[in-house]
């Protein structure tokens, strides 16, 4: 088995600093692209022998030391009652959008084995033909990133609604985050129990708050949920594994995230890795952190970048190596082989 993702989660030493990318499984490879040419997304989430199947894609193709299930952070909104579908150019579409008393009510936390039984499913089939090759990463959206589209009705540019309650009707936002919490905590219970060997918890518009609103609005809910992990991982009813807190546009908000519970704080591009690290502390496992666009360079460039980011996180109390958000469906899939070839041959010990 290569478990050097997971000992490096850790913090414990490694031959060479491990790689996976956020959303490794997707449109700039060919292999996806035929698969989801018979499927829609959904579909693709919602049966698990396809999501098995473009999953396994990249540990062949790349080379990666970590799979990461194939699933969307919107899943457990459709769970809890509300509509979703994704269209073509438009992104998700959540509907009804949840802005009052009315339709927080009508949300309910779901049995993740009944109404998500897919996603476990999932995880389960992929342990099975992954055969220990690679460690498995489950995941979920953090309570405020998912909020956020369910606020929404879909993307936003200003995230104005999403505001609006939190400052206008602070306690109907909180009933609404208490429900998201324990719906979000139960899904990724059920991925461990199915097999998954660690969790990313993706908080993407975190960034968006100034630290007193992060804390407040965003941060209590992870430390919930991880607090609540990890309680059930010390009483064996769930098995140990590491937690990965993933905040985007997260440089004004290190001091909060440290705070979080997680093993491993992700780092996105917009910050020196090595700043990141003395602000996390000196023992801090990380991930991350090179530009998703930078993947556009020509390889010799991207390899000084890659040499950069190592250097970086030599101070670090372990390093998992991976773009600072997902690499874009334009991408060149040659210079994402490339990259993984880099950081195992420069991290080589």
């Amino acid at each position: 088995m290569n478990d050097t993702f997971l000992k490096a989660c850790r913090g414990e030493e490694v031959p060479y600093t491990p790689i996976w990318i956020m959303r490794q499984a997707g449109r700039y490879l060919k292999e996806y692209r035929e698969v989801r040419g018979k499927s829609n997304f959904l579909t693709m989430c919602k049966t698990p022998e396809l999501a098995a199947e473009v999953t396994l894609q990249p540990i062949d193709i790349l080379n990666v030391d970590a799979a990461i299930l194939f699933s969307d952070i919107l899943i457990p909104c459709e769970a809890m009652g509300q509509g979703l579908d994704f269209h073509e150019g438009k992104g998700p579409i959540l509907s009804p959008a949840i802005r009052d008393e009315e339709t927080v009510n009508k949300l309910y936390v779901p049995d993740p084995e009944d109404k998500m039984k897919f996603v476990p499913d999932a995880v389960r089939l992929l342990r099975k033909e992954l055969a220990d090759r690679v460690p498995l990463i489950g995941f979920a959206g953090a309570p405020f990133t998912t909020a956020t589209y369910m606020i929404e009705g879909g993307t936003s540019k200003n995230f104005l609604n999403t505001k609006r309650m939190i400052y206008e009707c602070p306690e109907l936002y909180k009933k609404l985050m208490d429900k998201i919490t324990a719906t979000i905590t139960e899904y990724l219970k059920a991925q461990i129990s199915a097999g998954a060997q660690a969790v990313q918890i993706f908080d993407t518009w975190g960034g968006i708050f100034c630290p007193s609103d992060f804390r407040e609005n965003a941060l209590t809910y992870v430390q919930s949920i991880i607090g609540d992990l990890k309680k059930a991982m010390a009483s064996g009813s769930i098995e140990e594994v590491p937690i990965i807190y993933f905040v985007g546009e997260s440089a004004g908000l290190l001091e909060e995230i440290k705070t979080s519970g997680a093993d491993v704080h992700g780092v996105d591009w917009r910050i020196n890795l090595d700043d990141a690290i003395s602000r996390l502390g000196e023992n801090a496992v990380v991930q991350g952190n090179l530009d998703p666009l930078s993947m556009f360079l020509p390889q010799e460039k991207i390899e000084i970048r890659v040499q950069d980011v190592l250097s970086r996180a030599k101070s670090a109390g372990g390093h998992i190596f991976n773009l600072g958000h997902g690499v874009v469906p334009e991408t060149p899939r040659d210079n994402v082989i490339a990259l993984v070839e880099m950081v195992h041959k420069h991290s080589r010990r």
